[in-house]
């Protein structure tokens, strides 16, 4: 486990041991999570990994690229499944290298209920259009598989794309 992957596991530790002594409603015992991810994250479906996580883990947030070559985002829901997206995270995609995320606590908004990709390309599939992905929380609040955030994320792609895009994708979104 390298220095950052503990550091955040005690940060996040901490907030599970303060938050647990009193009892909340789903909604109260939401938490929020920024960070920014730096390593070779852009263009390699860092941010499709990202977004996969929230629809997995029903997790509110954003995600987008920052000009100097980092993603920036925001993760809110269950502190657990947070922590699990972001070991995740941390694994990166095959494409991505040299992976290394800071977390800062955030303030949480009750009133999102989405997470959204801000201006979504895919170099390796020459979709240079920008297109902003959005998955809306399911209402009954439940994680789902890995195989069903995937369904839902190519759902959300054949939505949401332009046909001539979606046809680049040749059947294999991200």
């Amino acid at each position: 486990m390298s220095g950052n992957q503990l550091s955040r596991r005690l940060v996040l530790v901490f907030f599970c041991g303060l938050y647990s002594l009193s009892a909340f409603s789903a909604e109260e015992s939401a938490r929020a999570v920024s960070g920014i991810v730096s390593g070779s994250v852009q263009q390699v479906g860092f941010r499709a990994l990202l977004f996969k996580q929230a629809i997995q883990y029903n997790l509110a947030g954003t995600a987008q690229n920052l000009t100097n070559g980092t993603v920036q985002f925001l993760l809110q829901g269950d502190i657990g499944r947070i922590e699990k997206a972001l070991e995740v995270l941390d694994r990166g995609t095959r494409k991505s290298s040299n992976v290394k995320i800071e977390t800062f606590t955030a303030t949480v908004n009750p009133n999102l209920k989405t997470f959204t990709v801000t201006g979504w390309t895919s170099a390796s599939r020459q979709i240079t259009a920008p297109y902003d992905l959005v998955f809306t929380l399911r209402l009954d609040g439940e994680s789902v598989s890995e195989k069903e955030a995937v369904k839902i994320y190519r759902r959300i792609l054949r939505e949401t794309l332009l046909p001539a895009d979606l046809e680049k994708l040749n059947g294999e979104e991200e």
